[in-house]
C-alpha cells in the first residue's frame, strides 16, 4: 500500500490524472477500476475520478502491478533547448524540427521527457500546448500547476496570438487572406492520424480559421505568415494544402515528389532541404501570475534562412 502526500506538482489535479501519471504502465481501465471500487482513498475517504486534489492531501493507493519496462527502452537523454523566456512560472523554448514534444506513438521520448531528465530538481514541468514533430519554433511549458491551468484556459479561449512562418509551393493568391474551413480528424488505413477538410454542414467538422499574409514571393514559392484563430490538429498544413499550395517539405499533405527533389538538392544548386518549412515564430499571451502581456519571437532556423537566400538568388 502506498501513501502519497500531494505536492505542488499534484495540486489541483484530478485524481484519475494524478494516478495515471504516477502509475505509468498500469492500464487505464485498472486505474479507474480501483478508484470505483473505493480502494483508492483521499484523506482516508472514498473519492471519485474527478476529485480535485489539494496541497497536502494524503492519497492511499493499493498495490498494483506495473508493466515491465522493455529491456531495450533506454531512458530519455537529458537535453536542454534554446530558452526564449523563463521565470518561476513558465519556460518557453525554441523547439527544433524533427523532435516530438512527448513520447508515444512509436516515439520513445520527446522534449518534455528530455527536459525533465535535464532538470531533476524541477518539481513540476508540463507542456502547455503542442507542436507537430516536424514543426519548429516556440513551445511553452509550465513550471507550476497554477500557470498550466491559467495558460491552457487562454489557449482554449483563443486569447493567445500564434503566428507561423510557412513556405508554400506556387504563387499564393493575394485575395486569399482568411481561410474558414472546417476540419475533421480520422485514422488512415495504416492507423495514422490524418485531417481533412469538410463542408460547413458536416457534423464531423470543427470550425477552423487561419489568417494568411504574404511576406515574400519567389519564382515558384511564397513565404507566408499564418496566424491561427483556432488550434486544430494539422490546421495550417491542411488549410494551405487544400488551397492548392502545400507547405514545402510536408510529408503528410505536401507534394511528395518535390519534397524528394529538395531533400536531394535538385534544382537548388545542390542545397538540400529535408524538413517541413513551418515555424512557430511568434506567441503572445498574458503572464499567468502578473497578467502582463508577453510577446515572444523565435528567429527562423538557419536551414530555412539558407533556403530563402538561395531562392532569392538569380537563376
Amino acid at each position: 500500500m502506498q501513501r502519497l502526500l500531494v505536492d505542488e506538482a499534484g495540486e489541483g489535479q484530478r485524481l484519475d490524472n494524478f494516478l495515471l501519471r504516477l502509475l505509468k504502465g498500469v492500464p487505464k481501465t485498472h486505474v479507474y477500476r480501483v478508484i470505483r471500487s473505493g480502494e483508492v482513498r483521499v484523506n482516508k475517504g472514498r473519492a471519485s475520478a474527478d476529485t480535485r486534489l489539494a496541497l497536502g492531501d494524503e492519497v492511499r493507493v493499493p498495490p498494483v502491478r506495473v508493466a515491465e519496462r522493455a529491456a531495450d527502452a533506454a531512458p530519455a537523454p537529458a537535453r536542454e533547448f534554446p530558452v526564449l523566456f523563463e521565470d518561476d512560472h513558465l519556460l518557453a523554448i525554441d523547439k527544433p524540427a524533427g523532435v516530438a514534444v512527448h513520447g508515444g506513438s512509436g516515439v520513445s521520448f520527446g522534449v518534455i521527457e528530455q527536459l525533465r531528465r535535464a532538470r531533476p530538481q524541477a518539481k513540476f514541468l508540463e507542456l502547455v500546448h503542442r507542436l507537430d514533430k516536424e514543426t519548429s519554433g516556440i513551445l511553452l511549458l509550465a513550471k507550476k500547476r497554477s500557470a498550466l491551468t491559467a495558460l491552457q484556459d487562454q489557449f482554449r479561449a483563443r486569447d493567445t496570438g500564434k503566428t507561423y512562418a510557412a513556405l508554400v509551393l506556387g504563387a499564393w493568391p493575394a485575395a486569399l487572406k482568411v481561410i474558414d474551413v472546417a476540419l475533421h480528424k480520422y485514422l488512415d488505413a495504416s492507423g495514422e492520424r490524418r485531417v481533412r477538410t469538410v463542408g460547413p454542414e458536416s457534423e464531423d467538422g470543427r470550425r477552423s480559421i487561419s489568417l494568411v499574409k504574404i511576406v515574400q514571393r519567389f519564382e515558384a514559392y511564397t513565404l507566408l505568415d499564418v496566424t491561427i484563430k483556432t488550434g486544430r490538429t494539422h490546421q495550417i498544413r491542411v488549410h494551405l494544402a487544400d488551397a492548392g499550395h502545400p507547405i514545402v517539405g510536408d510529408d503528410k499533405y505536401g507534394d511528395f515528389s518535390l519534397n524528394k527533389q529538395l531533400a536531394r538538392g535538385e534544382g537548388l544548386q545542390g542545397l538540400r532541404f529535408d524538413r517541413m518549412f513551418l515555424h512557430a515564430r511568434r506567441l503572445a499571451f498574458d503572464h499567468p501570475a502578473s497578467g502582463d502581456r508577453i510577446e515572444l519571437h523565435a528567429p527562423l532556423p538557419a536551414e530555412c534562412v539558407t533556403l530563402l537566400t538561395r531562392l532569392s538568388e538569380p537563376h
